[in-house]
């Protein structure tokens, strides 16, 4: 068995651990980024839209972005349409092509000096006197040791690194969306919205969703509660529904199957010598299981609290510490407020559903399109419903 030795080693290329390495290694740091899949950004597991909020963390580049889009709307069962765009703006959404943008961030941490490598598994965490000091990994038909001082668990919703590092990463059936998506073609013309629809008959315990990807192409998507999962009850057969209905002469060029967390930040994301960063950490919005965003900002504030434990030599829990307490204060909120907008709204049944849609309904201009913003209208419309958030936000 081969050994490296390194400051960092982060596990998983998708947006937290590629932007993870890039802050780290753009601090001098000695960082290796590992990806078990051939291709970075393959498979994809989303719906690829996001807001313009994203140039908080990279520059964009209309490469990968696929459409631009106004806003949303968002069908209530009986309906009604609640139509949110940002007042004097068209540019409101972008509907990334996932394969691309990974790889820009990819090559963005290797810019900033990271060693990038695929086709490289982790199948443990070295560990002594319970501190996390590195894994073991597998590439090209060798075992490797890699060391280091932090190991950065950006591997998704199952992160197994996170449990080998002793964190319980462990979801109970009602905190997962099971998902199933087509990219479809040959279909209408855009609307330049990606659009939202709830109802039991159409996602029960969840919601389906349309986003364009092109002029005749969309993202067509269905996520229901793990909790109603079953034989009698599957994402793919609800999708297959809905996508007829809605484009009975779409043809599917591609076929998603994914899991999204939907508990909240409920877990512990740090121990000795380990972060966790993204789905790993559960920065997944549970009101609307966009996590794009948090995964960025997660690990722009994982590298940065790296990169001072490394100068500091320290890379104890307490230390690491820093990053649960930062991502907790700058975004940690908006997390727990959908976490509670999820469990208020999931148990409403379908008279109390449309009940608090209607207020909404019609056309809502906000100044910036952020969840924030949306979950304040929200409150707003629906006071007595969703009072409980404002302690939470505010």
């Amino acid at each position: 068995m081969r050994d490296e030795k390194h400051d960092v080693v982060v596990v998983g290329a998708g947006p937290g651990g590629s932007i993870a390495a890039r802050t780290a290694a753009g601090k001098g740091l000695d960082v290796v980024l590992i990806e078990r899949n051939s291709e970075i950004g393959v498979p994809v597991k989303c719906a690829e839209g996001v807001s313009r909020e994203i140039d908080k963390f990279v520059e964009i580049d209309y490469n990968w972005i696929s459409a631009v889009l106004k806003g949303t709307i968002t069908h209530g069962p009986d309906g009604s349409e609640v139509v949110l765009s940002v007042d004097g703006m068209d540019e409101a959404m972008y509907v990334l092509e996932r394969r691309l943008f990974d790889k820009f961030l990819a090559q963005d941490a290797i810019r900033a000096g990271a060693d990038v490598r695929v086709k490289t598994a982790a199948y443990g965490v070295i560990k002594e006197q319970e501190q996390v000091k590195g894994i073991y990994a597998h590439a090209a038909g060798e075992d490797i040791r890699i060391f280091a001082d932090v190991v950065v668990g950006a591997d998704g919703v199952e992160s197994r690194v996170g449990r080998w590092g002793g964190i319980d990463t462990r979801l109970r059936l009602a905190d997962v969306s099971t998902c199933a998506q087509y990219l479809m073609c040959d279909v209408e013309p855009s609307t330049g919205y990606g659009e939202l629809f709830f109802g039991e008959e159409i996602a029960p315990r969840g919601y389906a969703w349309i986003f364009p990807k092109g002029e005749d192409t969309v993202n067509v998507g269905v996520g229901i509660g793990g909790d109603v999962s079953d034989e009698n009850h599957r994402a793919l057969a609800y999708l297959n529904a809905f996508a007829r209905d809605k484009f009975p002469e779409g043809k599917v060029i591609t076929e998603i199957y994914g899991a999204v967390p939907l508990s909240g930040p409920v877990y512990e994301t740090v121990s000795a010598g380990l972060l966790l960063v993204g789905d790993a950490a559960r920065h997944v919005n549970p009101i609307t299981g966009g996590g794009i965003l948090e995964a960025m900002h997660g690990g722009k504030i994982a590298g940065e609290v790296i990169a001072k434990a490394v100068q500091e030599k320290n890379f104890s829990k307490r230390r690491l510490m820093e990053y649960e307490k930062r991502w907790k204060k700058e975004f940690g909120r908006i997390l727990y407020a959908g976490m509670k907008a999820k469990q208020l709204l999931l148990n409403l049944d379908s008279k109390a559903f449309n009940e608090f849609f209607h207020p909404l309904a019609g056309d809502i201009k906000i100044k910036e399109f952020t969840e924030r913003a949306l979950l304040k209208e929200m409150i707003k419309k629906n006071p007595k419903i969703l009072l409980s958030l404002v302690r939470m936000m505010f």
